[in-house]
């Protein structure tokens, strides 16, 4: 009789501690960990076998565990520990695991134990293997945290390794992985699985999506001979197979020199494979068929991608085990079954945090552009620009300036005849290698005259509406303020997306590709518009940023408000400024600079961030920053310094071109372009500001509506708010009722979102292509990204994620993910820049070539590869980063 056949026949006995795969499912999590549930899940989907056993469940590691006194003072003292203290970690981890395994397992609990193990064979072969309740999860897998054991015979050996297994739940690495997931270790708890062996020829991993590129669609397996485990450990190499739509794609196989196999009595060993054997595929064609429809079966019955544990033994697929795959970035969701391409709107707007559901929410109302939403960022759908040739060439060009990774991913993906077909008959698009400045350089010269009055009323316009605005919300409530908002974000759409606007954004921005493309044409002079784009008028950010200085001027005499400053967390630390001498001086100071920029922070697209005005503590490490680095009058110094070298290399390269044949044509176009580039360049950091302004003032009436609600108690905390939409919002203020339970499901995602880092690029298939930079001209060692601010500096580099956490020295290179308009007061003590995130007209770039800054951007993985405090040479002409230190000599 088999083990299967006993367990459907004899009669089941009740009790706290055992029970068969049969008898658990996902509602029983809590008793069989995520591997036990999953296993119970298995072995009800029709023609897939599971190899036959049982849980024991946490009921009986509880009762072994529970009441030892020294195991809860050993847990007492890990709940201190942080995850980098790994010498303490490891310590008490071994003495944890010797208090468990030392301890005796209770009589009830082995009578259960052997009650099941009846219905097998003495003889038999098990699998023992741990199963948490924080492992296999669907946004946590916690995979190979704990122990598994194979090839295990005899009642006393299973007792044995039931105790390692409970124990191995406080090994190092799963202390750690618990403490970086945010999981308490006296809340998980550990169900061990007993799981008759099965002795392949074969086995290995199954992903149902393919786990580099992330393509849904592509089927992915891993095989080796012998048991699978030896693979997960990496002791072995494995034969790749790749399969989309039942075709075979790919086969990469390799030479399998080794395989683990199990030892007649117990135990495991590792054997050598013979020579004729080693470059053979480990699975026949057919059976990577058979295999990927198993795992096409398993994905639908879970209704997600999954990471599947599999074995062949004479001829019959066995599933050992299948766990959510929680690396993969989520697809932007669509309306229809055909093939999209969606490129990151973080990327382009140098903000790739996860937003909450309100900034979502508000940003989408913002734009016209069709947005998709996934993984708590938004995307942009262009696929409607990929079906002609012209618009492929327009998408191209726009992007691919601002960010050549996204260019590279989307020749890639057009590469790719079949996936969006080009309904033009020219279906030519872009030599990869084309330069898209010479697709502007030719209308540069847009008639706009009198550049500069055009952008003063242009900014005007703004702040009267914008006063207007402040006016008018005040006197609006209930529905009528939602209705209000939405008429009032109809007319910052158009704002943003003004014809006159637009016009003097891409004038400049066709200028300065001019200048750059013409001057090193005629005078080899290569990013001339970098060192004009200096100090240029009516930057609202650049002004900011030298802003602060002048507030630093004023609070520099007076040494007790600066000890102060340093040391104090107070929020409310405007008012007790007035303790001090020179405290009135001083809060006058910081509230006119807020007065006029408070409504920016880090991350300001997403209307739900703490704004300076909310946060004053936030701006107070940069004003002693300026205190520290820079004297007295640097504000005044810094934009007089940037105009005098705009102003002489406007007349160096006039100079030169009156040399050259029709030099003087050419010095009256270069003039003109010049003109340009100094009156209307500043004006394209303003429309984002008088964005973020007006999502100040809707966010100040919001807090304003919702205060009744949260005084009687119906809405528990103003953050609330933010993870709901905009309607929901409204709904919640005309019914007086909120859904507590969507409050805290969307909590539980937005802290899943966070630890997701979204890609450039996306498509339907959920595939990510990240593009690359092209090399062949930079030097071995190179770190390559796109050159924004041309120059070349060292120094040390300065790696900041969080401006709170900034303490820069004057000369640093800052090192960070992105930067957006806050990190603007930064840049005055800086001398070069280096972002993962970036375009030649994103915000750090601009900045970077006002204030004169070698600035590299786009560099992928920055903030990993180069290390606080490491010397670096930063390469803005060339665009790339070198460490210093790791130079061949």
């Amino acid at each position: 009789m088999t083990a299967q056949t006993a367990f459907s026949t004899i009669e089941k006995k009740t009790g706290n501690y055992v029970i068969s795969f049969q008898e658990t499912d996902s509602t029983k999590s809590a008793i069989t960990g995520g591997k036990g549930t999953n296993l119970g899940e298995l072995s009800r989907i029709k023609e897939i076998s599971v190899p036959e056993g049982f849980c024991i469940t946490t009921q009986a590691y509880k009762k072994v565990t529970g009441n030892n006194q020294e195991l809860n003072r050993l847990l007492e003292q890990l709940m201190h520990l942080e995850a980098e203290d790994r010498e303490n970690i490891n310590k008490i981890s071994a003495k944890i695991r010797s208090t468990i395994e030392s301890t005796p397992i209770a009589k009830d609990i082995i009578e259960e134990i052997e009650d099941y193990l009846a219905r097998f064979d003495e003889k038999e072969a098990f699998a023992v293997r741990s199963s948490a309740t924080a492992e296999d999860l669907p946004k946590a897998s916690f995979a190979g945290q704990q122990d598994t054991y194979l090839n295990i015979i005899g009642k006393e050996e299973i007792l044995k390794h039931i105790s390692k297994c409970w124990a191995s739940l406080f090994t190092a690495r799963a202390i750690i992985y618990r403490i970086q997931n945010g999981f308490g270790h006296q809340n998980v708890y550990l169900s061990v699985i007993i799981q008759k062996m099965v002795f392949p020829q074969a086995a290995g991993i199954l992903f149902t999506a393919d786990p580099v590129t992330s393509n849904r669609k592509v089927v992915s397996i891993d095989a080796s001979f012998g048991l699978g485990e030896a693979m997960v450990s990496g002791l072995v190499n494995t034969d790749l197979y790749q399969v989309c739509n039942g075709s075979i794609i790919q086969k990469k196989i390799s030479t399998k020199k080794l395989a683990v196999s199990a030892i007649e009595g117990g135990g495991t060993q590792e054997t050598e494979v013979e020579p004729a054997y080693q470059n053979r595929q480990a699975l026949t064609d057919d059976q990577i068929l058979q295999l990927e429809r198993t795992g096409r079966a398993i994905e639908q019955h879970f209704g997600r991608p999954q990471d599947i544990e599999w074995c062949l033994s004479n001829d019959t697929i066995y599933i050992v085990q299948s766990r959510p795959i929680t690396t993969l970035y989520p697809i932007p969701e669509a309306n229809d079954q055909e093939n999209h391409v969606y490129v990151s709107v973080g990327h382009q707007q140098m903000m790739t945090d996860a937003m909450k559901p309100l900034g979502l929410s508000f940003f989408l109302l913002t734009t016209p552009a069709p947005m998709r939403k996934a993984g708590g960022r938004l995307f942009v759908d262009i696929t409607s620009f990929l079906t002609t040739a012209a618009g492929r060439k327009r998408i191209i060009d726009v992007l691919g300036k601002s960010d050549p990774l996204i260019k590279d991913a989307l020749l890639t993906i057009l590469g790719r005849e079949d996936f969006i077909k080009c309904t033009a008959d020219e279906q030519q698009i872009p030599a990869a290698g084309k330069n898209s400045k010479e697709i502007l350089s030719a209308d540069f010269q847009t008639p706009i005259e009198n550049g500069h009055a055009i952008v003063s009323e242009l900014i005007q316009q703004n702040q009267l509406s914008t006063e207007a605005l402040k006016q008018n919300i005040r006197t609006k409530s209930g529905t009528d303020l939602f209705d209000f908002i939405l008429e009032d974000i109809q007319y910052l759409t158009k704002f943003l997306s003004a014809p006159g606007s637009i016009e003097v954004i891409m004038a400049a921005m066709n200028a300065a590709a001019w200048i750059n493309e013409k001057m090193n044409e005629w005078l080899g002079e290569r990013n001339a518009a970098d060192t004009l784009s200096q100090s240029v008028p009516n930057n609202i950010t650049s002004e900011m940023g030298l802003a602060l200085l002048d507030v630093a001027d004023v609070i520099r005499p007076f040494k007790a408000i600066i000890d102060y400053l340093k040391y104090t967390k107070e929020d409310n630390f405007l008012d007790e400024l007035l303790r001090f001498d020179g405290g009135q001086q001083t809060q006058n100071a910081i509230a006119a600079y807020l007065n006029k920029y408070g409504m920016r922070c880090s991350g300001e697209i997403d209307i739900s961030k703490n704004r300076w005005s909310e946060k004053p503590l936030t701006i107070v490490p940069m004003i002693l920053g300026n205190i520290k680095n820079l004297k007295p009058g640097a504000s005044r110094r810094k934009f007089e310094l940037g105009r005098q070298d705009a102003l002489e290399k406007e007349q160096e390269l006039l100079h030169r071109l009156m040399q050259l044949p029709d030099g003087k044509q050419k010095a009256e176009q270069t003039k003109r372009a010049i003109s340009l580039i100094r009156d209307l360049t500043g004006y394209r950091e303003y429309p984002k500001y008088g964005m973020v302004n007006r999502y100040f003032i809707y966010k100040q009436a919001l807090l304003k509506e919702i205060a009744p609600l949260i005084q009687a108690g119906i809405i528990h905390e103003k953050e609330d708010m933010y993870y709901l939409t905009f309607e929901e919002l409204r709904q919640v203020i005309s019914t007086n009722q909120i859904d507590y339970q969507l409050i805290s499901e969307r909590k539980e995602e937005y802290k899943s979102n966070e630890k997701l880092n979204p890609p450039r690029v996306i498509t339907s298939d959920g595939e990510i292509i990240s593009g690359a930079y092209k090399k062949e001209n930079l030097p071995a060692q190179a770190i390559a990204g796109l050159a924004v601010s041309s120059g070349i500096i060292e120094g040390r580099a300065r790696v900041i994620l969080n401006m709170e956490d900034v303490d820069l020295e004057d000369g640093d290179i800052l090192v960070t993910s992105f930067t957006d308009p806050s990190w603007t007061p930064l840049f005055v003590s800086i001398k070069g820049l280096v972002t993962e995130v970036g375009g030649l007209m994103t915000h750090g770039a601009v900045i970077a070539r006002e204030y004169g800054l070698p600035a590299v951007v786009g560099v992928e993985h920055a903030t990993r590869l180069i290390k606080d405090g490491q010397q670096i040479r930063v390469n803005g002409t060339d665009g790339y980063v070198l460490l210093l230190d790791e130079i061949e000599m």
